[in-house]
């Protein structure tokens, strides 16, 4: 009783803070508007009386959708019949996609009051619920457990430092309590769940494997970077995907060496993380300042022509939603984020069995883990382990050991989205 009533004055106090940095922040701006008067606004938005069954789908943020993505869209697929509920906690995810075309209602989840989980569930009655990855509130959990209604936690990733695992972690093991099945992506969640007694466990993988190779299936022609990239073997195209200043400072001067030992057999593309006009142009006077001597074009892609693009040497991409389809054309793929808080996707460059390189710290990411203990990928801290590497993917069985070792790890893994949905169905016909 005590922790429940300090976890509500925890998020009251949380609230508030929001709301202050809203007055300096965009991002926590967006968190309270979005939420303000959000009982008037979602009673008069939300079509009370659509006469559906309502699957509700929640996502911490942009990177949560996109692991829940494939269920969503293939649910929607096979139960066209019922209406798709879809909340976000952040911006970061709701702004993006809030005109998202699977989803009937897209809203911010209002924050984990008592009062706001009883109002939010009675306004949109949801039959069968599901939360991607981390997200666990104790007063929507409970209200869910207390309704009976079935809760699923997809992709779902537990380490042993996590209170759920702690002396201290009664409370927290509480919220675990609460949901009707977890499908987690490694064998180690599955051990500590049933360490507390959760045996209501499935081993699945990432939903995001799915999305990855879908992808790969269906990614069309690029007519642009088709004319940079040339002849298929010809030469070699270095992608460095989310990069940030750390990460090019580290590469570009590496592949000067590379490019200047091998005149012709390589190209670099660079999709940076932002992509704004001010860093494309830093990246732009770097990328010139990194050749000075070899007299490579340096080209942008939005001022980019098939013509030009045959003859340029470094192509940045100043753009975004592109980055996931020019991995086909890649050779090897650098994931930016290393010497930051993180790194970016490293599955969609697997997806098209390339090789990856990313910095130190990558140890959170499940399948980066794996591409490192599988061989197919590579975590470097200075450009002599870079070029170290880059030497090594020249040879060709090489190189096949390590895209083979990718893309089995992505074989491994497939089908959770599958798994679920039969789950689901298991599920709705126990509580029809």
């Amino acid at each position: 009783m005590l922790m429940a009533l300090l976890y509500e004055i925890g998020i009251r106090f949380f609230t508030a803070a929001v709301y202050l940095a809203s007055f300096f922040n965009t991002k926590a701006r967006h968190w309270v508007a979005g939420r303000r008067h959000w009982r008037d606004r979602y009673a008069r938005e939300y079509p009370a009386d659509h006469g559906k069954k309502t699957l509700w789908i929640h996502a911490a943020s942009l990177g949560e959708f996109e692991q829940g993505r494939p269920v969503i869209e293939s649910f929607r697929a096979a139960h066209p019949e019922w209406f798709v509920v879809l909340t976000f906690f952040s911006p970061s995810g709701y702004e993006v996609r809030k005109n998202y075309a699977h989803a009937d209602f897209i809203c911010y989840l209002p924050a984990d009051t008592r009062r706001n989980a009883v109002d939010f569930t009675d306004l949109i009655r949801p039959d069968a619920v599901i939360f991607i990855k981390y997200e666990f509130w104790a007063n929507y959990l409970g209200r869910l457990k207390q309704r009976r209604i079935p809760t699923l936690l997809i992709s779902a990733l537990f380490r042993d430092t996590q209170p759920f695992f702690r002396w201290y972690g009664a409370f927290w093991r509480q919220m675990l309590g609460c949901f009707t099945h977890f499908f987690v992506q490694n064998a180690h969640s599955a051990k500590l769940l049933q360490q507390i007694g959760l045996r209501n466990t499935t081993i699945a993988g990432d939903t995001r494997v799915d999305r990855v190779l879908d992808i790969a299936r269906n990614t069309p022609a690029n007519e642009i970077v088709a004319d940079f990239a040339g002849e298929p073997g010809a030469t070699k195209v270095f992608i460095a995907g989310s990069s940030w200043r750390a990460d090019e400072e580290l590469f570009l001067p590496v592949l000067h060496r590379v490019m200047t030992e091998a005149p012709g057999k390589w190209k670099i593309i660079v999709a940076p993380h932002d992509p704004s006009a001010e860093n494309v142009g830093r990246i732009f006077r770097s990328a010139g300042a990194a050749f000075p001597a070899a007299g490579q074009p340096v080209l942008c892609y939005s001022r980019a022509t098939p013509s030009s693009a045959r003859l340029a040497q470094i192509l940045i991409i100043d753009n975004v939603g592109l980055l996931n389809t020019l991995y086909r054309y890649g050779t090897v793929a650098y994931i930016g984020g290393g010497f930051g808080k993180g790194i970016h996707n490293t599955l969609e460059p697997a997806a098209f069995g390339l090789p990856v390189i990313f910095g130190p710290e990558y140890k959170k990411f499940e399948e980066a883990r794996q591409f490192v203990a599988r061989g197919g990928a590579y975590s470097v801290t200075d450009a002599d382990a870079l070029s170290a590497v880059l030497d090594k993917l020249q040879d060709p069985a090489y190189y096949q050991k390590a895209s083979g070792a990718v893309l089995g790890y992505l074989e491994d893994n497939r089908g959770a989205t599958e798994q679920i949905l039969s789950f689901f169905v298991q599920i709705q016909e126990e509580n029809p």
